[in-house]
């Protein structure tokens, strides 16, 4: 299941260092290719969540092989697309793939481990993502330069077929009893139109600016259909999407949020950092993903080490730490300037290298925990959903900061890094006061004896 976990977090990034090539194979522009990166990952945001309900009610097993089975299938088109069209269309279908096979994968792990292994789960699990986001531009770039980039579509296939073969053999999970199968389509079409509305708007505000009425319309329509999720999810009762339990509890709820402001900086890093090296420092598209390595190796490195230590020193502690690294190294960011050499960089880069790959196990097993055994794949997907729209909206605001300040490059990395400090901090609150439990918790007035 790690293994699958690393297909998904590589498919993420070793694509990006494909794209021009894709974009010249295809006499297209790079605007209509981006799009092979977009639509994947905004289906997958979109439907992770009902990926979670949908494993917790009707079997994880079945969930992660279904959904593996469209992820290797899919790849295995898109390696043979003749158009862009044809490739983005199988990107689509590889979302769906992915939005089943995570939060399936993180209900296995956790109940394959006792619960005092908690901790652990979330580390491998984490790790393996981290993992895959490492190697992912290296894997890209080689295959890209020695064979064809479709070949990082055809590598997912033997490595779906294996993560299937040992799930199936190996392992043997008691799935969790739902006997209420509806399914929210309701509550499922609110969410999956206000998330698709909102995503769509970050990702082209770039491009459109903030004044513009289609910008202005899609953050409505998001608006409008998150308001009306609450009441949808009321009416709909034990079969909603999202169970009332799941959104009053206040663990899973903190982790959630601090995940929300986290996420900006870490989605804002992997967009910057190589664009500096690579436009300020010069280097080339493989060399600045060899340059990231520093950051992503921590991150996966630190987030196997943080299993073992999630029992051995509490959550709240452990989701400090990762905070505060978060926080700091943003700042550390906004310290370069027009002669800043590749070292400055360093630093920053290894700080938040341990700030995600402490934070997010840590803040994941503790949300992940915090609900019933039979909606932890639900929990998964809406922890990372957080995760995905915390990072659009956070890459959003820090691309309109950027632009508002460029030129120079160097301006806009500073000003951008900033504001990440600042909502990274907010995250840094609300860990302190609530993951891992309240950190001042009402106590009754003792009794005395009579």
């Amino acid at each position: 299941m790690g293994m699958a976990v690393v297909v998904i977090a590589n498919d993420f990034s070793a694509i990006n260092v494909a794209l021009p090539t894709m974009e010249s194979d295809f006499h297209t522009n790079i605007n209509t290719i981006q799009w092979v990166v977009n639509a994947y990952a905004l289906t997958f945001g979109v439907l992770i969540v009902t990926g979670g309900r949908l494993a917790d009610m009707f079997g994880r097993r079945n969930a992660f092989f279904l959904g593996t089975a469209i992820f290797a299938s899919m790849s295995a088109l898109g390696g043979a697309a003749q158009t862009e069209t044809w490739l983005i269309a199988t990107r689509t279908l590889m979302g769906i793939g992915g939005a089943l096979m995570w939060p399936a994968i993180l209900g296995m792990t956790f109940a394959i481990l006792p619960e005092e292994k908690a901790g652990l789960a979330g580390g491998i699990i984490l790790g393996a993502a981290g993992l895959g986001n490492a190697i992912g531009p290296l894997i890209g770039g080689v295959l890209t330069d020695l064979a064809s980039w479709r070949w990082i579509f055809f590598l997912n296939v033997p490595i779906s077929i294996f993560a299937v073969a040992v799930t199936y053999f190996l392992v043997h999970v008691e799935e969790p009893e739902n006997a209420d199968h509806r399914i929210d389509y309701a509550g499922i079409a609110a969410l999956s139109v206000g998330l698709v509305s909102l995503l769509v708007a970050l990702d082209q505000v770039d491009d459109w600016g903030w004044g513009d009425p289609k910008v202005i319309g899609l953050l409505a329509v998001a608006a409008i259909l998150m308001v009306a999720f609450v009441p949808i999810e009321r009416r709909a009762g034990k079969h909603a999407l999202v169970p009332r339990e799941v959104m009053r509890n206040e663990s899973f709820t903190a982790s959630c949020l601090a995940i929300l402001f986290m996420s900006a900086t870490f989605f804002a890093a992997l967009l910057y950092l190589p664009q500096f090296m690579e436009k300020q420092l010069g280097y080339s598209p493989l060399e600045a993903g060899i340059g990231i390595l520093p950051f992503l190796a921590t991150f996966a490195v630190v987030s196997f080490i943080a299993g073992p230590l999630y029992e051995r020193v509490g959550a709240k502690k452990l989701a400090i730490l990762g905070a505060a690294c978060i926080t700091v190294a943003p700042f550390l960011f906004s310290l370069v300037d027009g002669g800043s050499g590749y070292d400055s960089l360093i630093v920053g880069m290894v700080v938040l290298g341990i700030g995600v790959g402490s934070f997010y196990p840590t803040a994941t097993t503790a949300g992940v925990t915090s609900v019933d055994k039979s909606q932890t794949s639900l929990a998964g997907g809406i922890v990372y959903m957080f995760q995905i729209a915390g990072g659009s909206i956070g890459l959003g605001l820090t691309t309109t900061i950027f632009s508002a300040a460029i030129p120079p490059f160097v301006d806009g990395v500073r000003a951008g890094f900033r504001l990440d400090a600042a909502l990274s901090l907010v995250g840094l609150v609300i860990a302190v006061l609530f993951i891992g439990g309240r950190l001042f918790s009402r106590s009754r007035p003792a009794q005395t004896a009579t």
